[in-house]
């Protein structure tokens, strides 16, 4: 069923689009190049798992994990893992698991609320810490995390795969650890980094479990990468060329052939402080897309009586919320770092 002002364009059941009106909502549903897909027969696996699917080479090397749908509107991975076990990816060397995390969430996707499946109960993003893991509370996020933990503790290397509501330029996000940094720089895209020195502050995120969570560890590189707008085919086709160039980077997959991209210097952002709405009366100064840069002391939003100001000279803000949500994150206040 589709709301009015929306109509089908292309083949039946690929493409939505929101036709504006004089009217229009300030956020209207966006175009769903991308939809969910029938993921029943990736259930099984081989791992003993559901949606976790292991291969393992024979010969010596890294066991890399390529991680999808940690929310469950975040179509991009979904659709690079599924390209991964459609065409019959095997290691060349090491182990390579593919897995689909919050299926739940995902079977939950209705078009006329694109955004609402991204959790059922918990951001799965944000409870990978013993306190959650090991407390007494329960939701499908919790119960899900809880069976994944061994899956992501075997992993030498994680690319977890993510994509943002506003449609901007893709970018890393990963702990300033050295072994992070030099992987997500190795890569030809994206260029653009995330770096945060004291984890995200408002959780633990999947790629922060256990060792890979620890500077002085043993664990290889644990990356976020943000491929663009959710429901977008660009982004999920950026997806599966940053899934395949991590497999390459480890050796894992061959070089098909030369990257065809333009070199772009690399932009790293410090992550300083990120707002956690408290407040339903959560607002911001300007429409905010991600990426916008204020003053030091400048206005940014309002959070009830709380007023949110940029604590440096060229503030730029990542992943302003799209719709506040009290206990959600708001806003992640970065600067550029050299």
């Amino acid at each position: 069923m589709l709301r009015s002002g929306m109509k089908w364009l292309g083949r039946p059941g690929f493409i939505l689009r929101a036709m504006n009106t004089p009217h229009a909502d300030p956020h209207p549903t966006p175009v769903l190049e991308v939809l969910p897909r029938d993921l029943s027969a990736y259930k099984r696996g081989n791992t003993g798992i559901d949606y976790v699917h292991r291969f393992e080479s024979g010969q010596p090397g890294p066991h890399v994990l390529i991680n999808a749908l940690t929310h469950g509107n975040e179509f991009c991975g979904m659709v690079a893992a599924c390209h991964l076990l459609d065409t019959g990816v095997r290691p060349l060397r090491g182990t390579l698991t593919v897995s689909f995390a919050n299926v739940a969430a995902y079977e939950s996707f209705h078009p006329e609320d694109p955004f609402k499946s991204r959790q059922i109960d918990h951001n799965l993003n944000r409870i990978w810490s013993s306190e959650w893991l090991d407390g007494d509370q329960d939701s499908v996020e919790l119960r899900r995390a809880r069976q994944l933990r061994p899956v992501v503790a075997a992993a030498d290397h994680i690319l977890d795969i993510h994509s943002t509501s506003q449609d901007v330029v893709p970018f890393w996000v990963y702990p300033h650890f050295a072994r992070n940094a030099a992987v997500a720089s190795a890569l030809p895209l994206p260029s653009v980094h995330l770096v945060m020195p004291k984890g995200l502050g408002s959780g633990c995120p999947v790629i922060q479990h256990g060792r890979h969570g620890q500077a002085d560890s043993d664990a290889g590189a644990a990356l976020v990468v943000e491929c663009g707008q959710h429901f977008l085919q660009a982004s999920a086709d950026r997806a599966i060329r940053v899934a395949q160039a991590f497999l390459v980077h480890f050796g894992l997959l061959e070089r098909a052939e030369p990257e065809r991209t333009t070199p772009h210097a690399h932009r790293r952002f410090e992550l300083l402080r990120t707002h956690v709405i408290q407040h339903e009366d959560f607002r911001f100064v300007k429409p905010l897309k991600g990426f916008e840069t204020f003053a030091q002391g400048e206005v940014i939003g309002h959070d009830g009586p709380q007023t949110i100001t940029a604590p440096c000279d060229d503030c730029t803000v990542f992943m302003p919320a799209r719709t506040p949500i009290v206990g959600r994150e708001g806003v992640y206040l970065t600067r550029p770092m050299p």
